[in-house]
C-alpha cells in the first residue's frame, strides 16, 4: 500500500530538485508537488516519478497550500505528510498542515525557528547562550540598543535566511546611514544583535522522536557575515573527519537542549554557533530544515550516504540509520573579483594538476554569467580525503589558485 506525500517547492531550483528527486525515489510513496513553476519546467527524469502536480500563484500563502493539498488529496487520497525544504515555507506550511490535519512541525515550533528574535528568547529561557538581541521598530530604540550593547552590532530581518539583508554596524555614522536608508517600521521590526566574536561552526543534526540520534560539525572559514562584508574573501566550509573530541561536548549538550526548547521532535536541523575567545559557545541561529550552501552534499560525501534521500525518508517514515564519518570534506566557494559579468577563470589548470584526484564535485561559473550576491559565490569545488589536514590545506590553496575575473 502506498502513502501520499505532498512536497511544496515554489521554484524548481537545483538544490530543491535534489530533495524532490530523493522523495520521488522513496518506495511505496505517491509523491505530488505544489509549486509556482509550471510542471513542464520539471526535469523529465523527476517528472516521470511524480504522481501529480498543482500550480499556485504563491506557495507562501497558507490558503494556497491548503487548496492545493485538497485538490491533490481528491485524486490521490489523504496525505500523510506535507513537506518542504525552503526556510520561508516553514510557518505557512505548518499552518496548512494544522488546517488539513497532517502531522509535522507545529505552528508554534515553526515560528520558534523562523523568527530569529523569538528563537533567541526561547533559547535564553532554556539556559542556552546566544547573542543579546532586541526587535527594533523605531529609531529611539535602535539608539538605545547601540548605547547599551556597544559596537559592533548586527542588524538583520527577524525572518532572514542565508545572511540576506544582514549588516554589521561599527559606529554611530553607520547606524545613522542605516536608519535613513531603512526607516524603522513598528509593524515590521528589525532584529538588532550583539556582535559575537569567535570561530563560527555549524551543527547539523537529526532528531528522531525527541532524541538526538546523529550530528555533524562543520567549521566556517571565515564567517558568512565577514565574507559578505569583504568581496575579496573566498569562503570555505570544512567538515573534519573526527568530531568525537571533548572540545565539542559543550555544543552537543547545548544543541540538544536548544532543539528541545524550540520544539523539534523529528527532523534535520541546521544550527550556526560560535566558539568565543574565552572558550564559551553561543548559538547564532537554527533552521528546522536541511542546510544550504552545498552542506547537504558535503554531509553525503563525508558519510558515504545520500542525504538528499535520507532527509525525505526521515520526515516521511521517521527512519534514519546514523552513518559513520568516513572522510573529511570541504568546499571552496569561488567569488568573482571586480565588477561586471564573468570574463575569465584563472588558475584552473594548476588547481586540477595539484588537487584533481581529491575533487569529487565542482560547479564553475560560465563566461558572461552575472556575479552572485551571496557569500556562496559564483561556483564551488568540493574535495574529500581521509585526512582532515589534507582537506584543510587543499581548501586554502584552491581559493588562492582559482580566480574569477569580472569585467
Amino acid at each position: 500500500m502506498t502513502t501520499h506525500v505532498i512536497f511544496a517547492a515554489p521554484f524548481f531550483m537545483d538544490a530543491t530538485l535534489r530533495f524532490v528527486s530523493g522523495a520521488a525515489h522513496l518506495a511505496d510513496v505517491d509523491l505530488t508537488l505544489v509549486s509556482q513553476d509550471p510542471i513542464d519546467k520539471l526535469p523529465a527524469d523527476i517528472r516521470d516519478r511524480i504522481a501529480g502536480h498543482w500550480q499556485v500563484a504563491d506557495v507562501l500563502d497558507p490558503g494556497n497550500l491548503v487548496d492545493a493539498a485538497r485538490n491533490l488529496e481528491s485524486r490521490f487520497g489523504k496525505a500523510s505528510r506535507y513537506i518542504a525544504t525552503l526556510e520561508q515555507l516553514q510557518v505557512p506550511l505548518a499552518a496548512a498542515r494544522e488546517t488539513l490535519g497532517i502531522d509535522g512541525l507545529s505552528v508554534d515550533a515553526a515560528r520558534n525557528f523562523r523568527d530569529k528574535a523569538r528563537m533567541k528568547t526561547v533559547l535564553r529561557a532554556a539556559g542556552v547562550s546566544c547573542a543579546r538581541h532586541a526587535l527594533i521598530g523605531d529609531s529611539e530604540s535602535a539608539w538605545a540598543f547601540a548605547r547599551e550593547i556597544g559596537y559592533p552590532i548586527v542588524v538583520k530581518p527577524p525572518a532572514g535566511a542565508g545572511g540576506k539583508g544582514t549588516y554589521r554596524l561599527d559606529d554611530d555614522e553607520q547606524l545613522t546611514q542605516l536608519l535613513e536608508r531603512y526607516p524603522p517600521d513598528p509593524d515590521q521590526p528589525t532584529l538588532y544583535e550583539e556582535f559575537v566574536r569567535g570561530t563560527e561552526f555549524s551543527f547539523d543534526s537529526i532528531m528522531l522522536d525527541k532524541k538526538l540520534v546523529w550530528h555533524s560539525i562543520s567549521r566556517y572559514m571565515p564567517s558568512p557575515l565577514e565574507v559578505l562584508e569583504n568581496p575579496w574573501i573566498q569562503w570555505c566550509v570544512l567538515l573534519p573527519r573526527d568530531i568525537s573530541g571533548t572540545e565539542f561536548d559543550q555544543i552537543r549538550a547545548t544543541a540538544e537542549t536548544g532543539l528541545h526548547a524550540l520544539g523539534l521532535d523529528t527532523g534535520l536541523s541546521h544550527m550556526e554557533w560560535f566558539r568565543l575567545m574565552d572558550g564559551r559557545i553561543a548559538i547564532s541561529e537554527v533552521g528546522a530544515r536541511p542546510p544550504g550552501a552545498q552542506i547537504t552534499s558535503l554531509l553525503s560525501y563525508a558519510h558515504d550516504i545520500d542525504f538528499y534521500k535520507a532527509w525525505p525518508r526521515l520526515v516521511v517514515f521517521g527512519e534514519f540509520d546514523p552513518p559513520p564519518r568516513r572522510y573529511a570534506v570541504g568546499a571552496a566557494y569561488i567569488r568573482g573579483q571586480g565588477r561586471g559579468q564573468v570574463r575569465a577563470i584563472h588558475g584552473l589548470d594548476e588547481a586540477q594538476r595539484r588537487f584533481g584526484d581529491i575533487v569529487v564535485e565542482a560547479k564553475l561559473p560560465r563566461e558572461g554569467q552575472p556575479p552572485s550576491d551571496s557569500y556562496e559565490g559564483d561556483g564551488y569545488v568540493i574535495i574529500r580525503h581521509p585526512e582532515t589536514s589534507v582537506v584543510e590545506s587543499a581548501l586554502a590553496e584552491i581559493v588562492k589558485l582559482i580566480r574569477v575575473e569580472l569585467a
